[in-house]
């Protein structure tokens, strides 16, 4: 594993980009990671968060408390404002895995847009955008539908996302520290402003590449895993079939191999993440 990491590390200083680091793991083994730039542990990994959102859907679904075919509307039955618009009674917890909801592009986008935009509510903003198609009609990738998601799982356990990850997830993976932004009445985002450090945001990549196991803990179901990995919710799979990743804003990357039994991720700003996909893929 050190071999392949020391040809990442080298592989990404040659492309000149800003990458602060970047951390691989091999079958079951530890986290190893590369500190390419002097700074912060913990960084923003930007739309990465989206799978770890995505995780805990997982963990509901394994919990019986929700199916891909739960409707938005049995969930928030109390907070969908009276004129919201009716089209959102067909819409389900798989279209928003899918940014089929029927959302515009990019709206709650917290990176690009002031959050004041929004006002204190995100939820209810969220519920009053017109809807631009029919549910599951097209597919216009936002962060509104990844924050409608994290809230999801703050209504059905009573606790904030962040606060369930922790215990189901990041102490189970050894995670050192974690945080996430929050929209003005304290729920997590969702969608992006996980703030963690490579050598732990890797650890999720493994738990994916073994099926939901990590180091002979299960976390997630061989069900949920498959159902991710076929309806492709949030990791895509490359042109090639054979590795599968999810992309952050300014080049963040975790990137699943199952082929060479490893995942890698990089941090970075500015880094071209296809690019740093194809080296993992293509690397022996």
């Amino acid at each position: 594993m050190r071999d392949f990491l020391y040809r990442l590390a080298d592989y990404v200083r040659k492309q000149g980009w800003n990458t602060f680091s970047v951390a691989v793991t091999e079958g079951d083994g530890d986290p190893q990671s590369i500190r390419m730039i002097r700074t912060n542990a913990c960084q923003n990994v930007y739309s990465v968060t989206k799978a770890y959102t995505m995780t805990a859907i997982g963990m509901l679904y394994d919990r019986g408390l929700l199916t891909p075919d739960t409707r938005i509307t049995d969930i928030f039955r109390e907070e969908i404002p009276a004129d919201a618009d009716d089209r959102w009674s067909a819409c389900t917890v798989d279209m928003a895995l899918r940014h089929r909801l029927g959302l515009p592009g990019g709206c709650l986008d917290i990176d690009c847009t002031p959050s004041t935009d929004f006002g204190a509510d995100f939820l209810g903003c969220l519920f009053r955008i017109p809807l631009v198609h029919d549910p599951d009609a097209d597919s216009r990738y936002s962060d509104g539908a990844y924050y409608l998601l994290a809230r999801i799982v703050d209504k059905l356990t009573g606790e904030h996302m962040d606060d369930f990850l922790w215990r189901e997830l990041f102490v189970q993976t050894g995670v050192l520290e974690a945080a996430m932004s929050h929209c003005p009445q304290g729920h997590p985002i969702g969608a992006t402003g996980l703030y963690i450090r490579s050598a732990d945001m890797v650890k999720l990549g493994q738990l994916y590449l073994h099926g939901g196991v990590y180091k002979g803990k299960r976390l997630l179901s061989e069900e949920w895993i498959k159902l991710v990995l076929d309806r492709e919710y949030c990791f895509g799979w490359d042109e090639s079939g054979a590795v599968y990743s999810k992309g952050g804003m300014n080049g963040q990357e975790l990137v699943i191999d199952p082929v060479h039994d490893r995942a890698a991720c990089m941090e970075s700003f500015g880094a071209n993440g296809d690019l740093f996909v194809a080296f993992v893929r293509d690397s022996e």
